[in-house]
């Protein structure tokens, strides 16, 4: 019988002919710096936008402004090529048609960033990156299935590329003329559903076919202090909601020819894999979340991945950490605990294939 370490190095032997054509190979290595999860505040919730906006300036002395926010994140995204983050929220102002959350109800959140957050989020790139956020998440329709567009159009404007609209790979071209591909996944029918595993491969697949690497990005498992472990099983949210089964959905990427998948929903860090010179970070944490988020430990803590394609492998892959002091306060972290966070995680699920954490925040291979 094979060894899973065994198994996992002949996937890239086995991917597709169009997976593997040489005459895609990037011409120039391309840095992805990648977030988690990013609320800027919710204009559906009046209240808590003063309370949240008053204590911000009492307690930090900074402003409930989107670009106030996300500015002490920008020197962690400084090098990338391509910038890649989850948009957990609507984008828009005025009045809802259909509320998500009803006068008097319990455990309801709806997120909605004023328009200016979509710039903001473009600024966390060098004027040379290209920034692309996902849309396919649980939070994207809290102004209703039209705001979803809405959203979509802001970011647009603000010269964000937005994927997980569709099952088509977002384009990202590049000065080096390079174009990659970027998708987004969700367990919703709503959007590309990675619950699904044959649709994953069918449209991981084409997007192989068509660009010089290709970035799968997943918003699900389930979430909370209690969900830093990563199993080969399904998942659920509020115990009935299936989330998708993390494992089986990043082979299926993997297999189907993603050289990086890029996990976020938990709200805590997960652990990184290797499989042979591709690559899968099964939660990047919250990057900042300005809302009424749990900021306890472990849900304090964030990385931005930032990992460097060459043609449709992974030549090198680093972590910077962050921590949310409060809500929508965020900084670098200098005790680096998300390194040893990933490095133990890694160690736990994936004894064989799992990454482990150099010294520098490097992701290591762990060989059996």
């Amino acid at each position: 019988m094979r060894t899973r370490g065994a198994a996992i190095a002949a996937l890239v032997l086995a991917l597709p002919a169009s997976a593997q054509d040489s005459t895609l190979a990037t011409r120039a290595p391309i840095r992805v710096c990648a977030g988690g999860d990013v609320t800027l505040g919710t204009n559906l919730d009046t209240a808590w936008a003063r309370r949240g906006a008053l204590r911000l300036r009492r307690e930090f002395d900074m402003s409930a402004e989107p670009a106030s926010l996300l500015a002490p994140l920008r020197p962690l995204f400084a090098d990338a090529d391509v910038v890649l983050v989850n948009v957990e929220t609507a984008i828009g102002a005025g009045a809802v048609d259909k509320p998500k959350c009803g006068a008097g109800s319990r455990n309801c959140y709806a997120f909605r960033a004023p328009v200016s957050a979509a710039a903001a989020i473009r600024a966390l790139g060098a004027d040379s990156a290209r920034v692309v956020g996902t849309v396919a998440n649980n939070h994207a329709r809290d102004a209703g299935n039209d705001g979803v567009p809405v959203t979509a159009r802001h970011l647009r404007t603000a010269g964000v590329l937005v994927t997980g609209m569709d099952t088509l790979a977002t384009p990202v071209r590049l000065p080096s003329g390079d174009t990659i591909g970027v998708l987004g996944f969700y367990t919703s029918a709503d959007t590309p559903d990675l619950r699904n595993l044959a649709a994953v491969r069918r449209h991981v697949a084409r997007a192989a076919g068509r660009f010089s690497a290709v970035v799968v990005t997943a918003h699900q498992g389930s979430e909370g202090a209690g969900a830093q472990r990563t199993r080969d099983a399904t998942e659920t949210f509020l115990e009935t909601i299936d989330r998708g089964n993390p494992v089986a959905f990043a082979r299926a990427a993997i297999e189907s020819g993603a050289a990086l998948v890029v996990n976020h929903g938990p709200h805590v860090l997960r652990a990184a894999e290797w499989f042979g010179d591709r690559l899968v970070l099964y939660s990047l944490g919250n990057l900042v979340t300005y809302g009424p988020f749990n900021t306890a430990e472990p849900l304090n803590r964030g990385v931005v991945a930032c990992v460097e394609l060459s043609g449709r492998n992974v030549a090198r892959a680093e972590l910077r950490s962050t921590m949310q002091r409060a809500a929508g306060v965020v900084s670098r972290d200098s005790s680096q605990r998300a390194w040893r966070l990933i490095d133990s995680l890694g160690v736990l699920d994936f004894p064989r294939t799992g990454a482990r954490v150099g010294p520098g925040g490097e992701l290591l291979r762990r060989h059996p």
